[in-house]
């Protein structure tokens, strides 16, 4: 048996754009399913040998595919990721502000979509996959998806970004865990918060409250993981408190609409993802 979860940072021009890398490898483990859940993070997945199976997307009206590389946008409801005991390749966590420099287009244009990135990327998505598989370990399959990203913000970067009080806007809904009211991120920018919504629409591809929910979302749920990798107790009283919610079934809520299960059957049906994403870097966010 095979498991392999290995955490990489970006090259430094990169960091403004991308929290991470995650590379895995599983062979010879038990087939399951895998609940991708909504981020912060827009989702590029380069499979190093087996296809990436999503069985069910964000969005119910999506066919089930697979996918060589795949691009996805932020969403707010689960994907479903089966395998048949073997998968593996490199996730990129990219942040919304990073989609015009990397991928050439404004992240709402991928809002709650799964799309082959070949159809957003080009020839590019193709050879970024064979540069990694040419690689001979993590070190240099991150190496080489850095050079080509690099040349890709090269080529693209000059385009124009999101609008700076759009970053301070998004960049504040991040440090306080999503705890920031719309109206408030509104005025802080000096911007009607009918104008803030749209500009959210389009640079992010979700309202901003839809936003913070995501937000304070994944902050609870990383901090169930990390109670899990110290041996310590849910206690989701305590958490939903520490993140920003009203009271445990406000948790389970927010959890029943997000992951599609509330966070107790969360823990036992992810169990082994939950563990490895905890550990490591399993693929965690959009698929």
């Amino acid at each position: 048996m095979v498991s392999e979860y290995v955490r990489g940072r970006p090259a430094g021009p990169l960091r403004p754009f991308i929290g991470w890398y995650s590379g895995y490898r599983e062979a010879g483990v038990e087939p399951s399913v895998h609940r991708g859940l909504p981020s912060p993070y827009l989702t590029v997945i380069v499979t190093l040998h087996e296809p990436l199976e999503v069985a069910a997307h964000p969005d119910p009206r999506a066919d089930p595919d697979r996918y060589d590389c795949l691009v996805g946008g932020l969403h707010t409801a689960p994907a479903l990721i089966t395998h048949d005991g073997r998968q593996s390749g490199i996730q990129l966590a990219l942040s919304p502000l990073g989609a015009r420099a990397l991928l050439g287009l404004p992240a709402g244009e991928l809002a709650g979509v799964d799309l082959h990135a070949v159809d957003v990327l080009g020839p590019f998505a193709d050879e970024l996959r064979a540069r990694t598989l040419d690689a001979p370990d993590w070190a240099g399959r991150f190496a080489a998806v850095d050079r080509m990203l690099l040349g890709r913000l090269d080529a693209l970067g000059a385009r124009a970004g999101p609008r700076p009080e759009l970053v301070r806007a998004w960049r504040r809904l991040l440090a306080t865990r999503g705890a920031v009211p719309a109206a408030t991120l509104a005025a802080e920018v000096g911007w009607s918060g009918r104008y803030l919504a749209r500009q959210f629409g389009l640079e992010i591809g979700l309202s901003p409250k839809a936003a913070a929910r995501v937000v304070r979302f994944d902050a609870a749920r990383h901090a169930l993981q990390g109670r899990l990798a110290t041996g310590r107790p849910p206690e989701l009283a305590a958490l939903a408190a520490a993140c920003g919610y009203f009271d445990q079934a406000h948790l389970a809520r927010d959890f029943a609409g997000f992951a599609g299960l509330p966070p107790s059957r969360w823990l036992r049906a992810e169990f082994r993802n939950v563990q490895a994403a905890a550990a490591g870097a399993v693929p965690d966010s959009a698929a």
